[in-house]
């Protein structure tokens, strides 16, 4: 199902309520995109695809209460890694990552939440879907088209992702560093809670 103006405009703009206090400084594309007190006892770190199915049923489904009893309390510190599996998942990185820092979680979960609408509907030109998003989510036209081609923002993002297959092996999404294990899947709120330390 299609996402309406309405619901899309609706999650960007919860993106407000992420990390009202940023500098300037840490809306560059290359700083860490994350969710939660930074002093939180506990990191997760996601590596996810804007493209990935499992990704997508995550964000909809456990993440949704995750987001509510963990991060939104102090208890967990939400670190998002990309991990692009194809030319247009990394394009929406690139564009993601263009977005002020604050503004990163919600404009993922908005993209996540409408794969149908900009990835995989037939006789789309996705990029053109996808610019549609970035301008919902206050985007100009000139940042966007800068953005899908900084050659050099694409080169960082594959050495980041590179990096994390390298450190943990990882190899497909979702996978989550949890306090530096590593758990792969997109798995139950229940489970993932049991992976969460209680004090």
């Amino acid at each position: 199902m299609l996402a309406s103006r309405r619901t899309l405009l609706s999650v960007v703009a919860t993106a407000a309520l992420v990390s009202p206090r940023l500098a300037r400084a840490e809306d560059l594309p290359r700083t860490e995109r994350a969710f939660g007190k930074p002093d939180a006892k506990n990191t997760v770190i996601e590596c996810f695809s804007l493209t990935c199915s499992h990704c997508a049923a995550f964000a909809k489904g456990p993440y949704q209460e995750i987001k509510k009893e963990m991060i939104e309390t102090g208890k967990v510190r939400w670190v998002f890694q990309d991990f692009p599996l194809n030319q247009l998942d990394l394009i929406a990185f690139m564009v993601a990552r263009n977005l002020p820092a604050e503004r990163f979680p919600a404009f993922a979960e908005a993209l996540l939440a409408t794969q149908d609408r900009w990835a995989f509907a037939r006789g789309i030109n996705p990029t053109e879907e996808l610019w549609k998003m970035a301008a919902l989510a206050g985007m100009s036209r000139t940042t966007f088209d800068k953005a899908a081609a900084d050659e050099d923002l694409k080169k960082w993002i594959v050495g980041e992702q590179k990096k994390v297959q390298d450190r943990w092996g990882v190899d497909s999404t979702p996978t989550f560093i949890i306090n530096g294990a590593k758990h792969t899947g997109d798995m139950a709120f229940d489970t993932f809670r049991k992976l969460i330390p209680e004090s």
